[in-house]
């Protein structure tokens, strides 16, 4: 069977050559809408194959066969079936016999993007994607707070429905968290830089700033504290994935400025005391 004949492509053709193909004739001939089994079949085959890279390269490369001169010798796979329970030899592949793939819907690999914010809370996601049946399938996704960037949620049975026989295909979604401005994210800790002049790093001072969630955080400094220490609050960082009772820590990398106008009186005073 010619692949490329069947979807009505040419040899060199692109990926999104070959998909819009597909689309188009796996419209025309699925069975629910009227279409020839057998002829859906075909076309879904082709497509499994030609978008598939490597599966491309073996139908464009067809490795050579053992066949005629070069295959068993006669009775020779009479024995193999003996021996292995009448189900063929065990080297079917080396010799010349492809044991047939099975036709199945495929899982479909979907990618959505949300903030460091909606990664904290959770988040319902609602969309609507298009199947490669051409039939729209409405996705109703619970994001669980504290989801970790790149983590993929699988969706049972929401994937490809093309063969109208066989289960369905899964979708696999993969969440990617968005850089935020003030926090970035170390595991299940948040980590912000706080900056404080040199004068309240000496003295101390009670800093108060919003957290992620939106609460104000009152945090103490503690006098002589140095330039480039980290304070850890506990409980203030994201919620655990497993156990979202479970926070981890807000880190706060203490950077220490030099006041640069402070006038006469101030830095005669400054000298004064330092003197």
């Amino acid at each position: 069977m010619d692949y490329y004949n069947t979807l009505g492509v040419d040899r060199n053709a692109g990926p999104d050559d070959i998909k819009r193909a597909y689309r188009k004739l796996a419209s025309q001939h699925h069975p629910d809408r009227g279409g020839d089994t057998a002829k859906f079949q075909e076309i879904q085959a082709a497509y499994d194959t030609l978008s598939n890279p490597d599966k491309r390269s073996q139908y464009d490369n067809p490795q050579p066969q053992f066949h005629g001169g070069g295959g068993m010798p006669p009775g020779f796979e009479d024995i193999f079936g003996q021996m292995f329970g009448g189900g063929g030899h065990p080297f079917g592949d080396i010799f010349g016999q492809r044991r047939a793939q099975p036709v199945r819907n495929r899982n479909l690999n979907l990618q959505t993007q949300i903030t460091l914010e909606e990664a904290f809370h959770g988040k319902d996601l609602i969309a609507t994607i298009q199947l490669p049946s051409g039939r729209d399938q409405v996705l109703e996704v619970k994001i669980p707070p504290g989801v970790n960037d790149g983590v993929t949620l699988r969706l049972a049975g929401m994937g490809d429905d093309s063969i109208g026989n066989m289960p369905r295909g899964d979708i696999h979604l993969s969440v990617q968290i968005l850089p935020h401005p003030v926090y970035q994210r170390q595991g299940d800790d948040l980590i912000k830089s706080l900056s404080i002049n040199c004068l309240d790093a000496i003295i101390g001072k009670t800093i108060q700033f919003d957290t992620l969630n939106g609460k104000t955080l009152e945090v103490t400094i503690a006098p002589g504290t140095q330039h480039g220490q980290t304070l850890a609050v506990h409980g203030y960082g994201m919620p655990n994935m497993s156990n979202s009772y479970m926070k981890g820590r807000l880190l706060l990398n203490v950077n220490i400025t030099i006041p640069t106008n402070l006038t006469d009186n101030q830095k005669n005073l400054i000298k004064q005391i330092i003197s």
